[in-house]
C-alpha cells in the first residue's frame, strides 16, 4: 500500500491528559501557594514568571524529562501552553537559570514552606516515616561532588542526599543533597528536626531506618522526642558475642527464627531492646543478614545469616521484624525518583541550585502520589512511566465554542468512558483543598 503525507495546521498535542493534572493544582491552589513564598525573582521585567518556570519544569518532568535539555519537549507543545495560560513557553535556559537563584537560606524558606502547606492539607495523621540515603553519580564538575562510597561507580564523584519518606502514602517527607564523601548519618539530627519542621503538626508514629543511622546520638534524640523507632544494627563484635550467647529462639517457620534480648553498647548509657533474626541458609539461599566470623570453631553460625534491630517498642518481635521489613519499599521509592523523575539526573554546577531543582523534583513526585489517591482512585501504586502512557500520553487538540474552549480527544471508545470518570473527579475536587485519603 502506497502512502503519501499532507500537513495540518491545527495545534496537535500527545499529551492531553496533562490537563487533569492541571485542574487538580487549580483546585489545590497551587499558584496561591508559590505566591506566598517569596521566591526568586527574575532581574529583568522580560524574565519568565518564576511560577510559570516551576511548573513548566514539572511538567516537563511529567511527560518524560529527565534532563534540563529534556524540557524543551514542552517547550514546543501550543496546547499544554494553552493549559497554563502562558504567554510563552520557557527554554532550559532560563529554567536553569532561575534555579541558581537559590542559595541555602532560599531553599531553606522556600521548601519548609512548600512541604508544609502540602502535608498540612493531608488530613490523614500519624506517619511512619523511613530515612534513607543514596548516592548520584555526577560526571561533570559540579560543587560537592567528591568521591566517596559509590557502589556502583566506585571511585566516581558523586552526592550522598538523606530522603525521608512517608510509607503510608507513598510520599517524600524532606530531601537534602549532600557532598559525595557524607557519612550515611552525618547531620542526620539536624536532617530529622527539618523534617519534623515541614511535617508540622503531623504525629510521627514509627520512624524506620537501616545500619546507616545506627548511633547513639540518632537514638537519644527519638527517644527524647518520644518518637518511636526501629533501627538495623550495624554487626559490630560485641553484638556479635550477644547473638552468641542467645539461647532462646522463637521459630516462625520457613527457616526464620527471631531472638529478643537487651543490648548494652560500651559506649551507651543504659540497655536498649534488640530483636535478633536468623535465617537457614539452607532454607533460605537468598535471606538478608551476615554470616558470624567470630567463632570459627561454632559450626553452627556457619548454618545461619543474622540480622539484628535496636527499638524502643513493646510489640512482640515477630510484628517488630514484619513492620521493619516494609522499610524496604523505601526503595522502590528511591528507583522510582531516579528512573521515572530523573531525581539522578538533574543537575547544575552551583549546589544549592540543585538541591532546590531536586526539590521541586519531590514535589512533583509527591503531586504525582496525590493525583493516584484523589484522582485515579486504584489500590495499584502505577509508576509514573505507566501513567505517562495510560493517561497522560492521549493526543488531542482545542477547539472553541463562543467563549468555551473544548479539548478533543483521540482516545478508543471503549476508554472513553473510563477517562469521563477521571475528569468528574478532578472536578468534585474541593476548593480550597484538604487532601482526604
Amino acid at each position: 500500500m502506497e502512502y503519501k503525507i499532507e500537513f495540518t495546521d491545527r495545534e496537535i498535542t500527545p499529551w492531553s491528559g496533562i490537563l487533569l493534572l492541571i485542574k487538580m493544582l487549580d483546585k489545590m491552589q497551587f499558584d496561591k501557594c508559590l505566591s506566598s513564598l517569596k521566591l526568586p525573582m527574575q532581574g529583568s521585567n522580560r524574565g519568565y514568571n518564576p511560577i510559570q518556570l516551576i511548573k513548566q519544569f514539572m511538567t516537563s518532568i511529567w511527560c518524560g524529562a529527565n534532563r534540563f535539555e529534556h524540557t524543551e519537549v514542552t517547550r514546543q507543545d501550543e496546547i499544554i501552553r494553552q493549559f497554563w495560560g502562558f504567554d510563552r513557553m520557557a527554554g532550559h535556559k532560563a529554567i536553569q537559570r532561575f534555579f541558581k537563584k537559590f542559595d541555602l537560606s532560599t531553599n531553606q524558606r522556600v521548601f519548609t514552606g512548600l512541604y508544609q502547606w502540602f502535608f498540612n492539607n493531608l488530613k490523614f495523621d500519624n506517619f511512619t516515616l523511613d530515612v534513607d540515603s543514596s548516592v548520584y553519580t555526577r560526571y561533570g564538575i559540579q560543587e560537592g561532588a567528591k568521591k566517596g562510597y559509590n557502589r556502583k561507580k566506585p571511585g566516581r564523584p558523586s552526592h550522598h542526599p538523606l530522603m525521608a519518606f512517608i510509607a503510608d502514602c507513598k510520599m517524600v517527607a524532606n530531601f537534602w543533597l549532600r557532598s559525595g564523601d557524607a557519612f550515611t548519618s552525618n547531620n542526620i539530627e539536624s536532617f530529622l528536626e527539618d523534617t519534623f519542621d515541614k511535617l508540622s503538626g503531623k504525629k510521627i508514629g514509627l520512624l524506620r531506618a537501616d545500619s546507616g543511622f545506627y548511633d547513639k546520638k540518632v537514638f537519644e534524640y527519638l527517644e527524647n522526642k518520644g518518637i518511636n523507632y526501629i533501627i538495623s544494627c550495624k554487626m559490630y563484635e560485641p553484638i556479635q558475642r550477644l547473638i552468641s550467647r542467645h539461647k532462646t529462639w522463637l521459630n516462625i517457620g520457613d527457616g526464620i527464627e527471631i531472638g529478643d534480648s537487651e543490648y548494652k553498647s560500651p559506649f551507651w548509657d543504659r540497655a536498649r531492646r534488640i530483636i535478633i533474626i536468623r535465617q537457614e541458609i539452607s532454607k533460605r539461599p537468598h535471606s538478608t543478614g551476615r554470616v558470624l566470623r567470630l567463632f570459627k570453631e561454632e559450626g553452627i553460625y556457619k548454618k545461619y545469616r543474622y540480622s539484628c534491630l535496636i527499638t524502643n517498642l513493646d510489640l512482640p518481635a515477630e510484628i517488630v521484624w514484619g513492620s521493619y521489613r516494609m522499610r524496604a519499599d523505601a526503595e522502590n521509592r528511591i528507583k522510582e525518583l531516579n528512573y521515572d523523575f530523573g531525581a539522578n539526573s538533574f543537575n547544575l554546577h552551583n549546589f544549592s541550585a540543585t538541591e532546590a531543582a531536586l526539590n521541586f523534583v519531590m514535589i512533583a513526585y509527591n503531586i504525582i502520589s496525590l493525583f493516584r489517591q484523589v484522582i485515579m482512585k486504584t489500590k495499584i501504586h502505577e509508576r509514573l512511566k505507566t501513567l505517562r502512557y495510560r493517561v497522560f500520553a492521549i493526543g488531542g487538540y482545542l477547539i472553541k465554542n463562543g467563549n468555551q474552549r473544548i479539548l478533543k480527544l483521540s482516545l478508543a471508545m471503549k476508554r472513553r468512558e473510563w477517562f469521563t470518570g477521571l475528569w468528574m473527579n478532578t472536578n468534585n475536587l474541593k476548593s480550597p483543598p484538604t487532601f482526604v485519603f
